[in-house]
Formats: structure tokens, sequence, C-alpha cells
């Protein structure tokens, strides 16, 4: 088989989903699957269908597009404030978009317009972790202008936090978050039929008895893809953790000193680490670099360690064992890591299928759509 690859589980990424589609059904929360980690394969946004989530969302176009080419009939979000160069493929590609710009939601006004379509907004709300999101008290004289654009429909409001600085989801937020949802459908006389919370930073804040009030929505990657969450990457109870295995070929196996010779300065990615005499040790290079993963999101073997990487190359300590020209290595990944391997046209992908347990409402969207089982 073909090296780099990554090996992908969509039976357990299913099984991650099917789990947290229940607990947050129990709460009164659906579940946007976000699949950015995977550049949107169909083959994954299909066994999230099929477990039953309720859309999926993705922050570029071109991924939307290849869900929309491959017969997918959830709803899909664009989860990243649009482009204004991209109003006309926002409305013609994505049913929802996240937004916080006036000037942008105009655009979208005259896009929908001109191709005769409703397109759905949620407000996103800032709440402290400082990306996206409109300030709380700018948020009602916002809806009041976008309740006057045609085309456009306000379906929620939302917010992000853990993503940026790292401000953690608590119940104060999310109950702040509720009072603006109930707050602007009581100054308008409409109903919010969508408030997204935020991701999977949120989750450790509900599993521990937090309240959602008006939330009734998360977006969820990093949980569904890898079984953790983001605050301080710890496994969730009950989920899969190894959904994702990236292996590399050994390309050179030597023993050689600890220490390098010469003047040192500059490497190609900047200062070369402190090394410690630690005399001879056997290394591995592998064909893998910073070009296709992000080398410090990998779990290694057990006893290895990482020594450096450059733009093609992974270099491990592998102590005392001689690793073999040619055999190849298995990494687990984290999130930072996943989405860069992804990413990387060097690396291949070998899906590893299982049937499908598709859940009630799962198995109602996959009769309307068998086509995206195997997109």
């Amino acid at each position: 088989m073909s090296a780099p690859r990554l090996e992908i589980r969509l039976d357990r990424i299913a099984h991650n989903a099917r789990s947290l589609v229940a607990r947050l059904t129990a709460r009164g929360l659906s579940v946007t699957a976000v699949t950015k980690a995977t550049l949107g394969l169909p083959q994954v946004a299909a066994v999230l269908a099929a477990a039953g989530v309720s859309g999926i969302g993705e922050p570029r176009i071109e991924t939307l597009a290849a869900l929309r080419r491959s017969g997918l009939t959830l709803p899909l979000t664009l989860i990243r404030s649009p482009m204004p160069s991209q109003v006309a493929q926002v409305v013609a590609q994505a049913d929802i978009s996240l937004n916080t710009e006036p000037a942008v939601l105009a655009l979208l006004s005259a896009a929908a317009i001109d191709q005769d379509h409703r397109h759905g907004v949620v407000l996103m709300v800032e709440l402290g972790d400082l990306r996206e999101g409109i300030l709380p008290e700018r948020l009602e004289g916002i809806a009041a202008g976008l309740l006057r654009l045609p085309g456009l429909d306000l379906i929620g409001i939302g917010a992000n936090l853990a993503c940026q600085n790292g401000v953690v989801p608590s119940q104060a937020s999310m109950a702040q978050l509720s009072s603006l949802a109930t707050g602007l459908e009581n100054r308008f006389g409409l109903v919010l039929p969508l408030v997204s919370g935020g991701n999977s930073a949120n989750l450790p804040w509900l599993f521990a008895g937090g309240s959602p009030g008006r939330i009734n929505n998360l977006r969820l990657g990093e949980a569904l893809l890898l079984g953790r969450e983001p605050l301080q990457r710890r496994p969730i109870p009950g989920l899969r953790t190894d959904a994702f295995r990236l292996v590399a070929e050994v390309i050179e196996a030597n023993l050689k000193p600890t220490l390098p010779w010469g003047h040192c300065q500059q490497g190609a990615f900047g200062a070369p680490p402190t090394r410690v005499d630690r005399g001879e040790r056997w290394r591995a290079l592998l064909a893998l670099g910073l070009q296709d993963v992000d080398a410090a999101g990998l779990t290694l073997p057990a006893g290895m360690t990482l020594l450096g990487a450059s733009s093609d190359h992974l270099v491990l300590d592998t102590g005392s064992v001689a690793v073999a020209v040619g055999a190849e290595l298995s990494f687990d990944l984290n999130y930072s890591a996943l989405l860069r391997a992804m990413t990387s046209p060097f690396v291949a992908r070998t899906l590893i299928e299982a049937p499908i347990q598709a859940t009630a409402e799962g198995r109602q969207r996959l009769a309307s759509n068998p086509a995206g089982v195997k997109a």
C-alpha cells in the first residue's frame, strides 16, 4: 500500500457520532457535524448522516460544493463568515451561513435575490474568545437590519469559544447567549429555531450537568472524529480515539551520534533544539515531513522520540532498536496533525469501511439519498 497514508476507520467515526447524537438529543440538542479536518470527505459525511447528525458544517465553499456534488441531502452550513467575493457561491452551495458583518449580509441578500433563493443566517455573538462575533450590545441593531433584507431568513444566533484564546464555555456564557436569543424573539416577535452554543469544547460543561437553557445545537468536529474534548484533549468516555492512523515508511536507519558536529546556526525551520549527548543511538528517517503533518501532533510508537522534522523528513530516535529500511511506522494524530495530513496532496487515504448502522432518522435520510453512502 502507498505511504504515507491515512487509515480512516469509518465505523469508529460512526460509533462516536451515534453516541454523541444520543447523548445530546436526550438534552434537547442537535449536532451539526464539522468535517473540515477531513476536508469534507463525502464518505465521512455519509456515516455522520446515518448516525443522525442534523447537518454538516464546513468553513470553505470548495468542500461544501464537493458535498453537494456527492448528493448529500443534509443542510449544509458555512461556518466561517462569508468572503464578500464569494457571496454568490455561498448562496448557491450553503443552506445557512454564520455571519457578523452587515455589509456582507447586504451582499448575501443581493445574491439570494439574483438566484431566487432564500438563505438562512445565524448571527454569531462575541462572548469573549475574540475571534468572530458581534458584540452583544450591537446584536439587536444588526438583527433589525437583517430582518429588512429580502432573500434572507434569520434562523438563529450562535457563539464560538475556546478556538482563538481558549476561553472555556461556562454556564454564565451559555446563559447570556440564551438571554440574547429570548431578547431578540421578544423584541421582534419571532421564533429563532437555532441557538448554536459552540463546539466540542462545550461538551465538558454540558456533561458536567450544565443547563442548556435555549441552547439547542452544537457544532462538533474533534469530538466526533477523535473522541476528545479540545480544552485539555482528554478522551470522552465511551468514544473511540483511534479512528485515524497515519502510516509512514522508513527510508534510512543508522546508528549515529546524538550531537551534530560543526558550527551550527539556524536550520530550515529556525534554531535547532538543544541536544544532550547520549552517545550513539539508532535513528530512523521517515518519508514524511512538515509539508504533510504537524509533527508535534503525532503520538509515536512506544520507545521512540521525535528528534526533528523538515519539509520532507521526520527524524526519530529509536533507541537501541534498529528499524528496517522499508518498514512502516504508525502514529496516532491530534486535531492539528489530522488537519494537515488530510490537506497534504502527498498523503494517501485508505477508508476502512464497515456496515453502516443508521439511526431511524439516518435510515430515512439514506433511503431518500442512497448515493450519499458511497459518494
